[in-house]
């Protein structure tokens, strides 16, 4: 990478990035209709242009940028937890972090939801809207006492290679507690794995340094492939959920913080910028838990034991963006298929909608599958979600940015309260900047 690129902060570079996939993947869906067909004969390019640019290149980079950071969640997850619980004195400290974490993350996604339906009451956003004729069949969602049930892996390298983060965390931990308490041998193999994630974090700072050119390639693809046709037949829905995420991303998570830790909400929104940006291009929560916990620890300042166990967590239970899109998109099919919802019914939305935020993986469009399970609740058409596809997966980019946001605020807040938490670094405006220069230039001499 040149000196001039040292110009510009990492936030400003992906920013720039994702602006430019933004405009060239609009000007693709301009020039090219849905079949990659030539839009107007005034061009001389090639048809197959299409098919390499959009199927080949930025199709192919996308998901090599989107494989390297998903590639470090396993790694980063398990070897952060064992460092952060074998490193506890006191045993009774990750009962509380776990009841602390998991209180903060249901009563979060409870107000998410809640505010979805008012909100989507108040507007109706479905009035007017003609049903779809063809049919979404979704998969099957697991029952509650499953996924306290698949908790427990029967194999933990299993559960390493299928990525199930939840088996992943459960064995990390106890793995952790029983090095802290083997004396010696445990010291001896927690210096192991801290050695491991002193590594690990340094591949997340070379990762980070490609990330404006997958944010561009991802960007383009995206909206080379989107049409805009698609959002304004669902402007009223497509802009009531955008709205109600900016509000409970800003809102609720400003009055959460202030209350339960007196910290400073800007502060907090100013430091999440590059992890926001890259939740909002790869649509998933896992992918950006390697920047979640270095935005934690270096510029928030989290500490190791607090960060290694609530955001793995957060990544995988909290997603109070999701709850928006069911409560919004439930009352929004309700109304297309004129069915009346009582109060009771929006109650069991509610629950529903916070129960199977727990089970729903951090991965772009699982939000689908839990709002079949939350339409069967109260008796709706699932047939109804395939309405709300067509703009889901913008609206997917948003509600990823809200949930990490919610993860590094209950992070904060419980920092705080066990005295994990290094204000200086947290107030201190380039804590982490400087740091993450020195690494890229670092990364750049020996490149």
């Amino acid at each position: 990478m040149s000196q001039s690129s040292h110009k510009y902060s990492l936030t400003a570079r992906i920013f720039i990035g994702m602006i430019a996939g933004i405009i060239i993947g609009a000007l693709l869906q301009f020039i090219f209709d849905d079949s990659g067909d030539l839009r107007f004969s005034i061009f001389s390019v090639e048809v197959s242009t299409y098919s390499i640019l959009v199927e080949g290149i930025f199709s192919t980079l996308g998901q090599i940028f989107i494989s390297s950071l998903k590639m470090l969640v396993v790694p980063l997850v398990f070897v952060s937890l064992i460092c952060g619980t074998s490193n506890l004195s006191d045993p009774s400290k990750l009962g509380r972090l776990g009841a602390k974490s998991i209180s903060l993350y249901i009563l979060t996604t409870a107000i998410a939801v809640s505010i979805a339906i008012v909100a989507a009451l108040a507007v109706a956003p479905g009035e007017g809207v003609n049903m779809p004729e063809e049919n979404y069949v979704p998969k099957e969602a697991p029952s509650l006492s499953q996924v306290i049930i698949d908790l427990f892996p029967t194999n933990p390298i299993n559960a390493m290679a299928e990525g199930n983060m939840l088996q992943i965390i459960v064995f990390a931990i106890l793995l952790g507690v029983s090095m802290a308490m083997t004396g010696d041998a445990g010291k001896r193999l927690s210096a192991f794995f801290e050695d491991v994630n002193t590594v690990i974090m340094r591949l997340v700072t070379i990762i980070m340094n490609l990330a404006p050119y997958g944010v561009f390639v991802l960007m383009a693809k995206l909206f080379a492939t989107t049409g805009l046709d698609k959002i304004i037949a669902l402007a009223w829905y497509f802009g009531l959920v955008f709205i109600v995420l900016l509000l409970h991303g800003i809102v609720t998570y400003s009055v959460i913080l202030k209350v339960f830790s007196g910290l400073n909400p800007i502060t907090l929104f100013k430091k999440m910028r590059d992890a926001a940006l890259f939740a909002f291009s790869t649509s998933s929560s896992s992918a950006t838990l390697p920047v979640t916990m270095e935005t934690a620890r270096n510029k928030l300042g989290v500490g190791k034991s607090v960060s290694s166990f609530t955001l793995p967590l957060g990544a995988t239970i909290n997603m109070d963006g999701t709850a928006i899109m069911q409560g919004v998109a439930t009352v929004f099919i309700a109304q297309v298929y004129a069915v009346d919802l009582t109060l009771g019914d929006y109650v069991m939305v509610v629950l529903t909608a916070t129960l199977a935020s727990v089970g729903t993986a951090g991965v772009p469009g699982v939000g689908l599958i839990m709002l079949a399970m939350v339409l069967q609740q109260v008796g709706l058409p699932v047939d109804g979600i395939a309405l709300i596809i067509g703009v889901d997966r913008l609206l997917d980019m948003t509600r990823t940015a809200v949930n990490i946001t919610g993860d590094c605020t209950v992070a904060c807040i419980i920092a705080k309260s066990e005295g994990e938490l290094d204000q200086a670094k947290f107030d201190d405006p380039d804590a982490g900047v400087k740091e993450e220069d020195v690494d890229f230039e670092h990364f750049d001499r020996n490149a």
